[in-house]
């Protein structure tokens, strides 16, 4: 797959990055061409993707028009949450959906953790920091996309979600 300067594209957890330039740089010895990615939400951090790395490339998605976005939230009520009760198998397989990036998959993994961590209020307890953690990047990854595609504000994106849910359960 081919990407262009200026293109907005996910990348990995990074989330939503702006591809500054194509540019040859010489990191190992030896000159490669690399797609020059810039967070936008991330400050001033620089990823240096090297183009003929398939594996590093392949991490590279094109960011969901605001219809894919609108149809995902749709299917969001009836999006299957993950259930896996092994902590250590649960996490490993949290982390493949995370580095995988399919939307649908986020959803099911955040709403997964999202009812263990309810789970474990209701028992006094806290949600495992592993599992905080990646809720939290499945979150940004996600939040990330949905607003930079709509033009929102980061935190008006689950209230956003909430409200379109609403909005289709009554229609």
């Amino acid at each position: 797959m081919e990407f262009r300067i200026n293109e907005a594209v996910l990348y990995g957890a990074e989330g939503v990055c702006r591809i500054a330039e194509i540019s040859e740089q010489n990191f190992m010895g030896e000159p490669k061409r690399y797609y020059v990615l810039k967070p936008i939400y991330a400050g001033r951090s620089t990823v240096f993707v090297p183009i003929d790395n398939a594996a590093l490339t392949a991490k590279m998605r094109r960011v969901l028009s605001p219809e894919e976005i609108y149809a995902l939230i749709r299917a969001m009520p009836n999006e299957a949450a993950l259930s896996i009760d092994d902590d250590n198998a649960r996490r490993e397989h949290c982390r493949e959906i995370i580095g995988a990036g399919d939307r649908a998959e986020l959803v099911g993994l955040i709403k997964a953790l999202y009812n263990r961590r309810l789970a474990q209020q209701a028992k006094g307890r806290k949600l495992h920091l592993a599992d905080e953690r990646l809720l939290q990047d499945a979150e940004k990854i996600l939040y990330d996309e949905f607003a930079h595609v709509l033009q929102i504000k980061r935190d008006e994106v689950l209230p956003f979600i909430l409200e379109q849910i609403n909005v289709g359960t009554k229609g």
